[in-house]
């Protein structure tokens, strides 16, 4: 049985060395994980799929502005274990982190991925014409999917980070006490 719950601390390890399994080093040089880099995912929207006592599955959903003053989410990666693929699993954390998202009033969410399938769910490319990645992307694998009627509708610019910072990454503060800061850097 696959138990899908709020992901936990402890599962940082394992959900790092399926993200590894499922997508290689080469991961961490897409522009999606720049935007994602430092930041803690979006309150209440990052899930792990248990099997057997086992983190099976992941999913994560993060803050960004799609363009000027306009609030969505950048969903990923989404992953499930090589052993179990085909089971439905991811297609359970998709609509899982998507109603949950709904419920806690977001209006949009976008992601690279393929197009062919994140369009069961709803995501299609040309609610993000108008926007770009900060980065390298590929232009037909860049999708949208309103929650809310009309959230991405016109929507122009590039996508950036808006999430909070992990507490290792936030960004030391230039006035105040240096001191603090540099001991924040080195610990």
């Amino acid at each position: 049985m696959v138990q899908i719950r709020h992901e936990r601390p402890g599962d940082s390890a394992a959900r790092e060395h399926l993200l590894d399994l499922c997508f290689g080093d080469a991961r961490r040089l897409k522009t999606s994980e720049r935007l994602r880099e430092g930041r803690l995912p979006a309150e209440g929207l990052a899930f792990t799929a248990e099997h057997r006592g086992c983190v099976a599955g992941t999913i994560r959903l993060w803050h960004v502005e799609a363009g000027l003053r306009r609030p969505a989410l950048l969903l990923g990666p989404l992953a499930v274990d090589p052993e179990i693929q085909g089971l439905g699993l991811g297609a359970g954390l998709m609509r899982h982190a998507l109603a949950r998202a709904g419920a806690l009033a977001h209006g949009a969410v976008l992601l690279v991925g393929d197009a062919p399938y994140y369009a069961r769910f709803g995501f299609t490319p040309s609610l993000t014409a108008g926007l770009a990645m900060p980065g390298p992307f590929e232009r037909e694998r860049f999708l949208g999917l309103n929650l809310r009627p009309g959230a991405l509708d016109g929507a122009r610019g590039i996508v950036r980070a808006t999430g909070a910072w992990g507490e290792a990454d936030a960004p030391i503060p230039v006035f105040g006490d240096a001191g603090a800061a540099s001991r924040r850097r080195v610990a």
